[in-house]
């Protein structure tokens, strides 16, 4: 244990029900951090089923609990096993203590969720507080519409755990755009504690392309992303029918479905899509923001990695985003149009093809988010970096745990 103490080690949590943003953000992160710090290890903990399909750097590696799924009634089923959701609940639980127990990190990051899926964290905090090592929750820069998030951290008992677990809370946006515990009641303590970090800057390497897609990308082309596909049938839908409706918008498509769309939605869609001239479907890439960087704009749900690969590589966008279950892409969207930093197609407006069309044939002229001068909006990597390395270097002998400091 002594002889790696000149290493440091950084666990992040992420409970991964279902779709792609947790996992994919988390990994951005763990990227940055070790690309800023040569001494760094870090693990991932995720409940994601695909998370051995994304590539990882050298130091970054993960650790897969058995995956879970929220139905429709909000309640969670085990997603592969067919076994009760407590003992699967149980499982990952143990999972996620016993390995933050063995890894030993200096410093644990907590995507969204102050106390884990179902409460299956707070050992762990307890662990780490114990330890002296820093605690950290990453926030995104929405979490939904107030009164709802109210509703639902009350019933998760999530406000007290601010309080009592986390020396800081990192909200990867800005507050502009949104302030993702408005309305919420937060004790001053924990607001003092809240820092914005900025929009989380992507960077894009060379995309994975099969033979029929070379020839696509090489041309301008929108590039439509439900992200992980699991509720993106209605955008799929309207896009084709748009294409269908008008054979003449005038840049290409290629849809990226997601890989938690259903198949037979799937094998609809790409049936679809075969009938039409200008678009290409494919099921998943796992290096999605290499499609982003090279096309010419998007199209999108508005999901928060989405949104940050649209800003990094300053693509003209149009979001159709969801409003259930959660508000949280449709605040976000509505607040970046009025900046200016994109343009959005309402639901309530979004069902007739021919709206969409005519959004499809603006897009050639809408101008890019850097139109739209917003100080510190791509600046997330490196603060994340910067208040890593802050708490990193301080080492956990100097740590006073939360609940120990005065106003605390």
């Amino acid at each position: 244990m002594t002889s790696r103490r000149h290493q440091r080690r950084v666990l992040i949590y992420s409970h991964d029900s279902f779709g792609l943003g947790h996992l994919r953000r988390c990994r951005a992160i763990a990227h940055s951090l070790v690309e800023a710090d040569p001494a760094l290890s870090i693990l991932i903990l995720s409940g994601s089923p695909i998370i051995g399909s994304f590539d990882f750097r050298s130091r970054v590696d993960f650790v897969r609990v058995p995956g879970v799924i929220k139905l429709r009634n909000g309640e969670y089923v085990s997603l592969n096993l067919h076994i009760d959701i407590e003992e699967t609940l149980a499982m990952r639980s143990s999972i996620i203590r016993h390995t933050a127990d063995i890894f030993d990190p200096d410093m644990l990051i907590v995507d969204k969720e102050p106390l884990g899926l179902r409460g299956e964290v707070r050992d762990t905090l307890q662990l780490m507080q114990r330890r002296r090592a820093t605690v950290i929750l990453g926030l995104r820069d929405v979490m939904d519409d107030p009164e709802a998030l109210e509703n639902e951290w009350e019933r998760k008992n999530a406000v007290p755990a601010l309080a009592e677990y986390y020396d800081e809370l990192w909200v990867y946006g800005l507050p502009q755009i949104c302030d993702p515990l408005a309305g919420l009641p937060v004790p001053a303590s924990v607001r003092r504690r809240m820092v914005y970090t900025g929009y989380l800057r992507r960077t894009a390497g060379d995309p994975v392309l099969t033979p029929d897609l070379h020839e696509l990308v090489e041309q301008p082309f929108v590039l439509v992303t439900p992200g992980g596909g699991g509720d993106g049938d209605a955008l799929i839908d309207l896009v084709l029918a748009a294409y269908e409706h008008d054979p003449g918008i005038p840049l290409p498509a290629l849809l990226v479905f997601g890989p938690f769309m259903a198949p037979e939605q799937r094998a609809g869609f790409a049936a679809r899509a075969a009938r039409i001239s200008n678009v290409h479907a494919i099921t998943f890439n796992a290096r999605l923001e290499a499609l982003v960087a090279r096309a010419a704009a998007v199209v999108a749900m508005g999901g928060y990695n989405t949104f940050c690969e649209i800003l990094s590589f300053d693509k003209p966008a149009l979001i159709m985003p969801r409003t259930a279950p959660r508000l949280e892409q449709f605040i976000r969207a509505a607040r970046a149009e009025e900046l200016g930093l994109l343009a959005m197609l309402p639901e309530e407006r979004g069902r007739d093809p021919r709206a969409m069309a005519v959004a499809l044939r603006r897009l050639v002229n809408q101008p890019p988010p850097s139109s739209a001068v917003i100080p510190g909006l791509l600046d997330g990597m490196p603060n994340v970096n910067r208040l890593a390395k802050k708490w990193l270097d301080r080492g956990r002998a100097s740590r006073v745990p939360v609940r120990a400091r005065i106003g605390a």
